[in-house]
């Protein structure tokens, strides 16, 4: 096991964090930036995930992505086109690496069903969710770290649909650190090492029931907001504030 950062970031202890250069603004109308309707971490890269309990069907239509309103609108067949878009396969092809530190405004799901998520990936594995949402569970967010298997439940009554909140996430290679409007609320104490690097995934997606609850019958469409996205990185790449040699 990883031998745990000296304090806990938690505690109210100072921090002194390293300067940082903002080396991403996401631009979702660039398709130098982003790639709309497909990833490889759905199966050949889409429409369908069938097999992670999803309504899914991946449209590279901009209406449901590029203005950063994340739609889904209900098909005949019962499933739903949803929007998606990753740095993965664009031009610019944009990785964050261990550091960086990643700050997100989101607009919460109001409908049943609704599935949001900004998260990374990379080549099968490599992911870590900045945010996962379910409106069944109204006041609280996931946040997990797939890459050294550490996750959290967090209930905050900043937390419910329609709400607007601000996320923050800090990659750090010995501890992942996940802030809420401002405050610092999990430290995983694992952290994603000193050689990842993943793609960015800003996504909507729809539950088919298995764990969570599908849409009402009567929903036609939901919708999600990421008004902003930036990534920082420590100045000249040095390190961030709480990572420390391996």
């Amino acid at each position: 096991m990883d031998e745990p950062p000296r304090g806990d970031p938690l505690s109210g202890a100072p921090r002194f964090p390293a300067a940082t250069d903002v080396v991403f603004t996401a631009d979702f109308a660039s398709t130098a930036q982003w790639v709309a309707g497909r990833s490889r971490a759905f199966p050949g890269g889409g429409p369908a995930h069938p097999d992670e309990d999803r309504l899914d069907r991946l449209v590279p239509d901009p209406g449901y992505c590029r203005s950063g309103v994340f739609r889904a609108t209900r098909r005949a067949d019962g499933r739903w086109d949803t929007g998606l878009l990753t740095t993965e396969g664009s031009r610019e092809g944009f990785t964050v690496q261990p550091g960086d530190v990643l700050e997100a405004r989101v607009r919460l799901p109001r409908e049943t069903g609704a599935w949001p998520a900004i998260r990374t990936w990379r080549d099968g594995g490599q992911g870590v969710d900045v945010f996962e949402y379910h409106v069944d569970n109204p006041d609280h967010l996931e946040f997990t770290n797939r890459v050294r298997s550490a996750s959290c439940y967090l209930h905050d009554e900043a937390v419910r649909p329609g709400a607007w909140v601000d996320l923050r996430t800090e990659f750090g290679p010995r501890c992942v650190i996940w802030s809420l409007n401002g405050a610092s609320v999990f430290a995983d104490h694992r952290g994603v090492g000193q050689a990842w690097r993943a793609h960015l995934i800003v996504a909507l997606s729809v539950c088919a029931g298995r764990y969570h609850p599908p849409p009402e019958p009567g929903t036609r469409e939901m919708s999600f907001e990421v008004s902003g996205l930036t990534v920082r990185r420590p100045h000249g790449g040095g390190r961030s504030a709480y990572a420390r040699p391996v």
